[in-house]
């Protein structure tokens, strides 16, 4: 009898991949890859980037695999390593920025580019770069939400329990994202 991957649910996966099923972890790859994505694109705003934190993120999803709870839902635990990833991410660019400024003046321009990626479709290119620009410049505690609940529609509860906060939390913090948010587009 031939077990069908795609019938199985996240939780049944993770056991089987546990068991040594590589198949079975691979079909949680192409059942979540695309939203893992698109969450790491959301932090960082980088194609290759958002690949490479991807890809990091399946890598320590499969190491915690054992201490994943089925009771819980897999995307809220697995959001939760990808948000981490993205922050580790940005922790490692802030000190690589640090000494991109330490750098001689003729070295750092090779350091990093900033120029966005013209590569949205989405509305008017020119308002949507002027949006991600806006909400990355959000603090994390209120881009985190903007993403998870705008962007990535999860709900008040699951972004409570992704973020680890309560859900009036996430209800302020949408509320100050929001008005932050508004702020920043006027100004720009």
């Amino acid at each position: 009898m031939t077990l069908a991957f795609p019938d199985c649910s996240d939780g049944e996966l993770a056991a089987l991949a546990l068991a040594g099923r590589q198949a079975a972890f691979a079909e949680l790859v192409r059942r979540h890859q695309s939203w893992v994505y698109r969450l790491a694109y959301s932090h960082v705003r980088d194609a290759d980037e958002a690949v490479d934190l991807t890809q990091a993120s399946f890598v320590a999803a499969f190491a915690a695999l054992r201490r994943y709870d089925t009771a819980r839902s897999f995307r809220a635990w697995f959001s939760r390593i990808v948000i981490n990833k993205c922050r580790d991410w940005h922790r490692r660019r802030a000190v690589r920025r640090m000494f991109a400024f330490a750098l001689p003046i003729g070295e750092a321009h090779d350091v990093a580019d900033e120029t966005p990626w013209p590569d949205h479709a989405i509305g008017t290119k020119a308002e949507l770069v002027r949006t991600m620009e806006a909400i990355a410049t959000l603090p994390a505690t209120l881009k985190e939400v903007l993403i998870l609940r705008t962007i990535e529609e999860r709900s008040e509860a699951e972004t409570a329990e992704i973020l680890g906060i309560s859900q009036k939390a996430v209800e302020t913090r949408l509320y100050r994202a929001r008005t932050r948010l508004a702020e920043i587009l006027k100004e720009i």
